[in-house]
C-alpha cells in the first residue's frame, strides 16, 4: 500500500477542443501507468473512478482510493469504498427547504460554538427548484394557472421568504423559481452539461458532469449520459460542505435492448415493462447500464423516461452512454456549444457508445425485445405491478374481491354493491360505482418531459373533440407540465385548446398529482366516495402510486400514460376494457372506440418539430432564475445568520445541534427499549415521513391549531419541512399506515405497552421519552423503500428510535437512519420478526459498544413480560467505516460540524 497522495495525477492530458484546450485525466494514460483492465469497466464505473482520481490530495481521498477503484472486478465485485466527490448537488423544495434549513442550524452551532459561521457554505454548484409547493386547488379553468400560483405563494411566503435568504447568504447556490418547472426536467433540458469545466489551480479541466440530487427520481438524466442518483438531504448536506460520499463499489448489471417499439406503445408502457422486470431481476442498490443495437431507435426522452424510474426498478441509476442521439439532444435543446466538448472528451475516455461495439463487462446481463411490449397501466399501489390494458377490467374485479393483506381491496358482496348518485350544476346525476374515475392527471417528470406522449396526448385529444367525446364530468382532470417549453410545443401544434377542452388546462409547473398536490376533490364528488364507501381511482403519468400518496379518497391509483390518462377521463372508470369496448358516443351516437382515436407514430412525429427547438429552448431558460417577478419582489432579512422566530409555523431551528459539543459520546448498548412501531413488508417512506395533507384531528393538525392556524391554511407535510415541531408529530401518521402494534387500525396509532393503552405514535413516544425508555422499530422486507425523504429517519429520531431492525432496507432510507444516528439492523437469512414470533410487546436488549464495526453480528436479547427470553443475531448495517464514524458522532452533520470546528 502507498501513501502518496498524487501519483496518479500524472495520468492528465490535454484535450482540444473548439471550447479551448482542458486538461483531462486520461484513462489510457492510466492503463499506462500500471491500473489495467479500465477500458473493460462499465461506463458508470469509469465516471466514478474520474472522480477520484481528479479528487486525491482533497480530504481523505489517496491514490490507493484509485487503485482499489480501478482493481474493480464487474463479475465478482469485492467491499471497495469509494469516495465520491459529485459535481453538483440538486435539490427540490420539499427536501431542499429543511437541507438549508440543517445548514443555518449548523451556522448557528458553530456561532455558539465559538466557530466561523461563514465556514458553513456550500462548497460544490448547489441547485435548488423550487417544484413540489404547487397544488391543484383550481382546475378545468383558463384561470387555474394564475389562482393556483396565487394560493402557492399565499401558503409558502415564509418558506420562501427563507429561501431568498439563503440566495443571498451562501455561495454556489442558485434557485430557479416558482412556476418554472420540474426539477429533474430542467436538470434533463438546462442545467446538465454532460461534460464539465472548471478551473483548477490554475487550469482549466474537463471531467464528467455527475450530481446527487435530494428527490429519489433523480436519475432521470443518466438518460443524458450524466451519473446521478437521489440521496437523502443529510447526506446531500455532507456533500454540499465538502464531503467525500463514501459508497460500496456497486454491482452493475447490464440490460441490452433489441429491437423497436410495436406500432400504439409508448414510452411509459415500456418503462412500466423495464420496472416490472428488473424488480423480478432484484437490482436493488446496483447500477444498471443499458447497451445494445435498441438503443440507437430511443431518443434521449425515452431514455429518460426509463431512467427516471430508477428507484421503481430498485437500482440506483439506469444509464444509458453518450452517443449521436445525445449531441442531436444537446442541439435542439439550445446547448449546441458544449456538443464538440462533450463528443471529444467522451471519445477520449472511451465514453462513447458506437453502433457494434463489444458491450463493456457486467455482473451479469438482461435481455429484452421492444417488440414484446403492450400497452400497459401499473397499480393499484406499487408501480412495479404492471397490467396489460386489456386485463384492466378483468383484474379490477379480481382485486376488489382480494384481500388487502394481498395488495386488494377485500370487499364482500354487500360492498361489491355499493353505489353513490352524484347530481351536477346542469341538473343531470349519474351512478358512481368502485373503479369511478375521479382524477385524471397528466403529471411527473417521468412524462412531462418526454414529447412523444405529450403529444400523443394532445393528438388522442383532438380526436375525441373532433368526434364529439367529453370528459366525464366527476373526473378532476390536469396537466402539469414539467417545463414551460412542453406548453409551448402543445400550444405551437395546435393541440392545448383539444387538451382544455376535454378539462386538462395547465394548472401548474411542478411536481403536483404525483406527490399528493392534487388538492381536493370537489365536495360533492369527495363525499359521494367516502360516504359509500367506494374505491375509486386516479390514473396518472406519474411513477409512484403508493398507499394514500396520490389522493387519501381514490384508493387505487393507476400509472398511466399521457394519452390513456385522457381516455380515462372520457371512459370516467377503470373498470372497462379499452380494447374492446367503445369509450362512448360520438356526437351521433355511434361508438368509439380506443383504437379510433390512438395518435399514430406518423402523426407525433410530424409534430416532433415543434418539440424540438432550440430557439424554445433559449427563450424559455435564458433568464430563468430572475423570471419570476413575485419571486423577486420577496424581501431579504438578515445576513449570514438567519433570524429564527418561534411565531413562525414553517421555518424553526431544529434539535440536533442543541446540546452538541465537542466531545463524542461512546457507543452504549441499547436497553430496555420498547418497539415503537411494528410493520410488514414494503413499507415505504410515504408511510413514515409525514406527506400530503395534515389531518385536523392528528397529533400534527391538533398542534397547528393550538398555534391558531386554521385548517384552510394547514398546507402540507412536504411545505412543513422545515418544522421539526410539525413534521415529528406527523412521522408514522400516514392514514394508509398499518401499525401491527395496533391491529385492526390505520394511521398513525400505535400500543403503548406499559398500560396496553391504543394512542397515536407521537404521544407513546413523548410517554416513553419521559421515561427514558428508548424505543425501537420492527420492520419487514423494502423497509423504506420509495422517495428519498430524511424526515423518514429524521422524525423517527425525534421520536426516540434509537434502532430499526427490519428483513432488508431500500438503499437511501438505510444511508438516512446511519446520518441521523439510527442504527439500522438485519435479521439475518430466514429470520423476520414473523418468524421468531416477536409480538413487539417484549421489551429488547441490544448488545453494541465500542467495538461495533461494519458488517458484524448484533445480538439482540427480546424479553417477554412472563420473563422468558429469546436471544438471535443481527446484521449491523453500518455498511463502511464513514458509516462508523457518522453513527459514533451521532450523525453525518454532527460529524462535519465536529471537523469544521477543529
Amino acid at each position: 500500500m502507498t501513501d502518496n497522495r498524487s501519483s496518479f495525477l500524472d495520468a492528465g492530458r490535454t484535450l482540444q477542443t473548439d471550447n479551448g484546450d482542458f486538461l483531462y485525466f486520461s484513462f489510457e494514460q492510466l492503463e499506462k501507468l500500471g491500473l489495467g483492465g479500465i477500458s473493460r469497466l462499465p461506463r458508470s464505473i469509469r465516471i466514478l473512478l474520474e472522480s477520484v482520481v481528479r479528487n486525491q490530495g482533497k480530504g481523505p481521498i489517496v491514490a490507493d482510493d484509485v487503485k482499489n477503484l480501478a482493481a474493480y472486478q464487474p463479475k465478482s465485485v469485492r467491499n471497495i469504498e469509494v469516495p465520491f466527490m459529485p459535481a453538483r448537488v440538486l435539490l427540490q423544495d420539499f427536501t431542499g427547504v429543511p437541507a438549508m434549513v440543517d445548514l443555518a442550524a449548523m451556522r448557528s452551532a458553530m456561532a455558539r460554538l465559538g466557530g466561523d459561521p461563514e465556514k458553513i457554505n456550500p462548497l460544490i454548484p448547489l441547485d435548488l427548484v423550487v417544484d413540489h409547493s404547487v397544488q391543484i386547488d383550481y382546475f378545468a379553468s383558463s384561470m387555474a394557472l394564475r389562482m393556483n400560483t396565487e394560493m402557492e405563494f399565499k401558503r409558502n411566503r415564509e418558506r420562501y421568504e427563507f429561501l431568498a435568504w439563503g440566495q443571498k447568504a451562501f455561495q454556489n447556490f442558485r434557485v430557479v423559481p416558482p412556476e418554472s418547472g420540474i426539477c429533474h426536467q430542467i436538470n434533463l433540458e438546462y442545467l446538465s452539461r454532460v461534460v464539465r469545466t472548471e478551473t483548477i489551480n490554475g487550469k482549466a479541466v474537463a471531467f464528467p458532469d455527475t450530481l446527487v440530487g435530494t428527490d429519489s427520481h433523480t436519475p432521470m438524466v443518466n438518460g443524458l449520459g450524466v451519473v446521478g442518483w437521489g440521496v437523502g438531504g443529510i447526506e446531500a448536506e455532507a456533500v454540499m460542505l465538502g464531503q467525500p460520499m463514501y459508497m460500496l463499489a456497486p454491482e452493475v448489471v447490464g440490460f441490452e435492448l433489441v429491437g423497436e417499439l410495436p406500432a400504439g406503445t409508448t414510452a411509459t408502457d415500456l418503462v412500466l415493462t423495464v420496472t416490472q422486470l428488473l424488480r423480478k431481476e432484484g437490482v436493488v442498490g446496483k447500477f444498471v447500464e443499458f447497451y445494445g443495437d435498441g438503443l440507437a431507435t430511443m431518443s434521449v426522452e425515452d431514455r429518460a423516461t426509463i431512467s427516471n424510474m430508477s428507484p421503481e426498478c430498485g437500482s440506483t441509476i439506469g444509464h444509458f452512454p453518450v452517443d449521436e442521439r445525445t449531441l442531436e439532444y444537446l442541439r435542439d435543446t439550445n446547448r449546441g456549444d458544449i456538443v464538440d466538448l462533450v463528443e471529444r472528451y467522451s471519445k477520449a475516455q472511451g465514453l462513447f457508445r458506437y453502433a457494434g461495439e463489444t458491450p463493456p463487462e457486467f455482473a451479469r446481463t438482461v435481455q429484452m425485445d421492444l417488440g414484446s411490449v403492450e400497452s400497459s397501466l401499473a397499480g393499484p399501489n406499487r408501480p412495479h405491478d404492471r397490467v396489460p390494458l386489456e386485463d384492466l377490467k378483468r383484474h379490477w374485479r379480481v382485486l376488489l374481491d382480494r384481500p388487502q393483506a394481498e395488495n386488494g381491496f377485500g370487499l364482500d358482496e354487500n360492498q361489491k354493491e355499493n353505489v353513490a348518485v352524484v347530481e351536477f350544476d346542469d341538473g343531470s346525476s349519474a351512478e358512481l360505482t368502485h373503479g369511478a374515475v375521479v382524477i385524471a392527471a397528466i403529471t411527473s417528470c417521468t412524462n412531462t418531459s418526454n414529447p412523444s406522449v405529450m403529444l400523443g396526448a394532445g393528438l388522442l385529444a383532438q380526436k375525441a373533440v373532433e368526434l364529439g367525446l367529453t370528459r366525464k364530468p366527476w373526473v378532476k382532470s390536469s396537466l402539469a407540465p414539467g417545463s414551460k417549453v412542453a406548453t409551448d410545443y402543445l400550444a405551437r401544434s395546435g393541440l392545448l385548446p383539444s387538451l382544455e377542452t376535454l378539462g386538462f388546462h395547465v394548472v401548474g409547473y411542478g411536481c403536483t398529482t404525483c406527490i399528493g398536490n392534487g388538492g381536493p376533490l370537489p365536495e360533492d364528488i369527495r363525499a359521494a366516495v367516502v360516504d359509500n364507501g367506494l374505491v375509486a381511482a386516479s390514473v396518472l403519468s406519474g411513477n409512484r402510486n403508493f398507499e394514500g400518496r396520490v389522493s387519501q379518497e381514490a384508493k387505487a391509483s393507476w400509472l398511466a400514460s399521457p394519452p390513456l390518462v385522457v381516455a380515462y377521463a372520457l371512459a370516467g372508470t377503470v373498470e372497462i376494457d379499452l380494447v374492446n369496448e367503445p369509450l362512448g358516443l360520438d356526437k351521433n351516437g355511434n361508438p368509439v372506440f380506443l383504437a379510433e382515436i390512438w395518435p399514430t407514430a406518423k402523426e407525433i412525429n410530424d409534430l416532433l418539430g415543434y418539440a424540438r427547438s432550440a430557439e424554445t429552448f433559449k427563450a424559455r431558460y435564458d433568464g430563468i432564475e430572475t423570471s419570476n417577478k413575485a419571486w423577486n419582489d420577496i424581501p431579504v432579512k438578515g445576513a449570514q445568520l438567519y433570524e429564527w422566530s418561534d411565531a413562525s409555523t414553517y421555518i424553526q431551528e431544529p434539535p440536533f445541534f442543541a446540546d452538541m459539543t465537542m466531545e463524542v459520546d461512546s457507543i452504549k448498548p441499547i436497553n430496555g427499549a420498547r418497539a415503537l412501531v411494528k410493520v410488514g413488508d414494503s413499507i415505504t417512506t410515504d408511510h413514515i415521513s409525514p406527506a400530503g395533507g395534515i389531518p385536523a384531528d392528528g397529533p400534527a393538525g391538533t398542534y397547528l391549531q393550538g398555534l391558531g392556524v386554521e385548517k384552510k391554511d394547514f398546507n402540507s407535510f412536504g411545505s412543513r419541512r422545515g418544522n421539526d415541531r410539525v413534521m415529528t408529530r406527523g412521522t408514522f401518521a400516514n392514514i394508509r399506515l398499518r401499525n401491527q402494534l395496533a391491529p385492526g387500525t390505520e394511521g398513525g396509532w400505535t400500543t403503548y405497552v406499559p398500560t396496553g393503552e391504543v394512542t397515536s405514535v407521537y404521544d407513546a413516544a413523548e410517554r416513553y421519552k419521559a421515561d427514558n425508555v428508548p424505543t425501537i422499530v420492527l420492520a419487514g422486507a423494502d423497509y423504506g423503500m420509495g422517495s428519498s425523504r430524511d424526515w423518514a429517519a429524521k422524525g423517527a429520531q425525534l421520536l426516540g428510535v434509537k434502532a430499526v431492525i427490519a428483513t432488508t432496507y431500500e438503499r437511501i432510507h438505510r444511508a438516512n437512519l446511519i446520518g441521523m444516528g439510527v442504527l439500522p439492523l438485519q435479521f439475518l437469512d430466514g429470520d423476520s420478526h414473523e418468524a421468531l414470533g416477536l409480538t413487539g410487546h417484549e421489551t429488547f436488549d441490544i448488545n453494541i459498544d465500542e467495538s461495533l464495526a461494519p458488517g458484524q453480528e448484533v445480538k439482540v436479547t427480546a424479553t417477554r413480560s412472563d420473563g422468558t427470553a429469546l436471544s438471535f443475531n443481527t446484521l449491523c448495517r453500518i455498511d463502511s467505516s464513514i458509516d462508523g464514524i457518522y453513527y459514533r458522532n451521532g450523525g453525518i452533520l454532527q460529524t462535519v460540524l465536529r471537523d469544521f470546528l477543529k
